[in-house]
């Protein structure tokens, strides 16, 4: 396998030079504020990620204050609460999109917060504490007892709430082919994640990078090379 050395000064060379690459580095991860993260912000992230699954996801933010407004700022223990005449109502809601089975997720994912939240204190203190040496677990674990939050959705979700994970995008895979790694064009299966994972397992202990950085560079080290303007 390549040394992530080489795909790191591919991404130098591609963006401009080691601090032309620092800059477009994402946020370090913060696990104590990850920790400290209301289960209303992991809801409503969910439920972000779930309605962008297949949609532009610029219309989603255009309408994300009616979301807020709609599903009661996403405070788990009001939506459980819900009579079946609220859930019904939100199908005629023009303040959202009016998917039934993209809305019916955020009552299921309402419940799976509450569970995880009664077993660890919050949903953000349970993600804190999850090792990223270990993400293809917590996504398992994200499809069976969460709801529509298998593939890109959970993966997207663990980025945006700010834990430690790497993201298999289409620059990602491409990288991780071209490093000698023996995965489809699409990483979907179990066996080809747990093939991603011990490679980015296996370059976090040689660089000491978080996992987030390390997926971010093998993204910019391929592909198209898009100006930043």
């Amino acid at each position: 396998m390549t040394s992530f050395k080489t795909i790191r000064a591919r991404a130098e060379k591609r963006k401009g030079g080691p601090k032309a690459l620092d800059k477009l580095m994402p946020d370090k991860p913060d696990l104590k504020g990850l920790a400290k993260l209301g289960d209303d912000r992991i809801l409503a992230e969910m439920t972000k990620r779930v309605f962008c699954a297949g949609f532009a996801w610029s219309v989603i933010d255009s309408k994300w204050d009616g979301f807020e407004e709609a599903f009661l700022r996403f405070k788990p223990a009001e939506l459980t609460f819900q009579p079946e005449e609220y859930w019904e109502s939100l199908l005629r809601d023009a303040r959202i999109v009016r998917n039934g089975a993209k809305i019916m997720s955020v009552r299921d994912n309402a419940i799976f917060v509450q569970e995880i939240a009664k077993e660890h204190g919050s949903f953000g203190k349970f993600l804190a504490k999850w090792p990223p040496s270990n993400e293809i677990g917590l996504l398992d674990l994200l499809t069976k007892r969460g709801s529509r939050l298998g593939g890109n959705s959970g993966q997207m979700l663990l980025r945006f709430v700010g834990w430690d994970g790497f993201v298999t995008s289409r620059d990602v895979a491409i990288c991780l082919r071209d490093a000698g790694l023996d995965i489809a064009d699409e990483v979907k299966s179990k066996g080809d994640l747990a093939k991603v994972q011990a490679q980015f397992n296996a370059w976090a202990e040689e660089t000491g990078l978080s996992y987030t950085y390390l997926s971010r560079i093998c993204a910019l080290s391929v592909g198209e090379n898009r100006s930043e303007h």
